[in-house]
């Protein structure tokens, strides 16, 4: 695949403690593979933090900081953990901080109760209301509670994180201005409708991520996932869709640019 091509991975976690890889060396080696963004996004208090403090010393790199719905329970259990987690919006430009995020809904797993997930998403929509953020929303099998939840609030900006929904969900997504994130789940679903349905995302509301440490794309199954490879996504979602993976590359990287803002926050 040519090197010329730039990728933007709108969502790692390779920050992580437990990620397995050396951190520095696999974004290095991302950006030798024509990776020319990343966001490294938080779930819980302490690896949002950890995102700040990574995204901070590298360029290429800006942060996500929020609480995924399965540490909900946990989170509002803690004295101070909502004034904790708000701090870390207090120097945004300084801390290359450009999203709300991972925030969601998940009854698949709900790890956390409903109503415990809602609260937590409720609070931090209001955070990116305050601070006009973008979100990075985590929805699994729960958008009929979210979008009532979502649209109380005045998001203008937001990626439906690893998207694995249908025709129907897309055009709830595309109806709300959103964009789609789509990750290596695609190179090995075998489900038809979600094919269907990524085939169907306009290019401009497209973006990609790897999720890594998870979800790696095929030919790598069962290896730690890395940013670099977005790219092998890319190639599988132009074929998929009849693009060229240039053309695929330049606007997924450009929509990701605009939506996070980053040509004014990072100058």
């Amino acid at each position: 695949m040519s090197t010329d091509l730039s990728f933007f991975d709108t969502h790692a976690h390779i920050h992580f403690p437990d990620y397995g890889l050396d951190s520095e060396e696999v974004w290095q080696a991302a950006v030798n593979e024509g990776v020319t963004g990343m966001i490294a996004v938080g779930c819980r208090l302490e690896d949002s933090k950890g995102a700040v403090e990574f995204a901070r010393g590298r360029e290429g790199v800006w942060a996500a900081v929020g609480i995924h719905p399965h540490e909900a329970h946990e989170f509002l259990a803690q004295k101070g953990s909502k004034q904790a987690l708000e701090a870390l919006f207090d120097n945004i430009q300084r801390d290359k901080v450009v999203a709300v995020g991972e925030i969601g809904l998940d009854y698949y797993y709900e790890h956390s109760n409903k109503a415990e997930q809602a609260e937590l998403l409720e609070f931090q929509l209001g955070l990116a209301e305050k601070y006009d953020l973008p979100v990075i929303c985590h929805v699994r099998d729960a958008f009929d509670d979210f979008w009532p939840i979502f649209d109380r609030f005045s998001i203008k900006r937001a990626i439906i994180h690893s998207f694995t929904g249908v025709l129907s969900d897309v055009e709830q997504i595309l109806q709300r201005d959103l964009y789609v994130g789509l990750n290596g789940i695609m190179t090995f679903t075998k489900q038809a409708e979600q094919l269907e349905a990524a085939k169907a995302v306009p290019l401009k509301k497209l973006v990609l991520e790897t999720d890594a440490p998870y979800l790696t794309p095929k030919p790598f199954r069962g290896k730690i996932c890395k940013p670099e490879h977005v790219k092998f996504t890319a190639a599988f979602l132009a074929e998929l869709r009849g693009e060229s993976i240039k053309q695929l590359a330049d606007q997924t990287t450009l929509n990701a640019r605009q939506l996070f803002d980053i040509t004014i926050r990072d100058r």
